[in-house]
């Protein structure tokens, strides 16, 4: 029920905030973060406890700065998601500058196929967005949302310029097509997994449960993984759209040990990009809920 609840209050938020003009819809969303940082102590609990595991050396006023970052971004996304409907290529410019997008354009003139290998860093929902707007349309999983209005808003507002959203259950099928046929598919790569669908690999020095996803996908179709991310760029107030060189695939003929050694290599890269950018990851999400064998609950 409060699930519900947060989704429908999200939704109203929304689209109230779609009727300011954008610098106003910021503040808006960024005083409702600030607000959800009070309002939702489970997530800020969630967000000190993965704060202390990822920067023990940290004391704990400098641990508070990222908490309160990590809940103004999301503030901040949202007043950036009420904006989508007005986005076009003659105003994304100013809101969304590329950063290495010949990483990006070569990978994809390869013909292999690309999983772009993306985390829930900066203004995520904007970076497929602006990508597709700048011509770039691409696919993604996506969870579907619980709450139909919620899901509406979101699907009609992704898929304007081109992109294709597929559902993250049953997916396998789509995506091994669309990558043999030389598309490109983005994957959140950054969050809980379970046992069943996933590798334990150091993240922040913490062994984290990942998806193994990634990597089998980039083992059985020879795709090229490309890491993506969006970050804000304060002093400029824009957003920056990173490409980075793609990420060799290591294969050695022994599947088990290379889906284990290629999502540990894939972790690292997204902890060196939350580390540049810390305040602007997701610390509330419970990252570190599925333990090991033997080990204590974290949360």
């Amino acid at each position: 029920m409060r699930s519900y609840t947060e989704f429908a209050v999200g939704w109203t938020i929304l689209k109230c905030a779609g009727l300011l003009p954008r610098g106003l819809a910021l503040k808006a969303g960024q005083m409702v973060g600030a607000l959800a940082h009070w309002v939702l102590p489970h997530l800020s609990h969630h967000a000190e406890i993965n704060l202390r595991l990822a920067f023990p050396e940290m004391n704990e006023g400098e641990r508070a700065r990222l908490k309160r970052g990590t809940f103004r971004n999301l503030g901040r996304l949202l007043g950036e998601i009420s904006q989508f409907p007005r986005l076009s290529r003659d105003n994304i410019e100013s809101i969304v500058n590329y950063v290495g997008l010949n990483n990006y354009l070569d990978a994809v003139a390869a013909g292999r196929g690309v999983i772009l290998l993306t985390g829930h860093i900066g203004a995520w929902e904007l970076s497929v967005f602006a990508h597709s707007i700048y011509g770039h349309p691409m696919s993604f999983l996506a969870r579907r949302v619980d709450n139909p209005l919620v899901e509406q808003l979101a699907e009609s507002n992704r898929t304007r310029f081109g992109n294709r959203s597929i559902d993250k259950k049953n997916s396998v099928r789509e995506v091994l097509r669309t990558l043999k046929s030389g598309g490109v598919v983005g994957i959140l790569a950054d969050l809980n997994s379970s046992r069943e669908e996933g590798v334990f690999c150091d993240f922040f020095g913490v062994q984290a449960c990942t998806t193994a996803g990634v990597a089998t996908l980039a083992l059985r179709t020879g795709a090229i993984v490309l890491p993506g991310y969006i970050v804000w760029d304060e002093a400029a107030k824009i957003h920056r759209l990173h490409f980075e060189p793609p990420i060799e695939t290591i294969i050695t003929g022994n599947r088990e040990h290379d889906v284990r050694v290629n999502t540990a290599q894939y972790t690292k890269v997204i902890e060196s990009i939350v580390r540049r950018y810390p305040d602007q990851w997701l610390w509330i999400h419970r990252r570190w809920r599925t333990r090991p064998e033997g080990e204590a609950e974290i949360y």
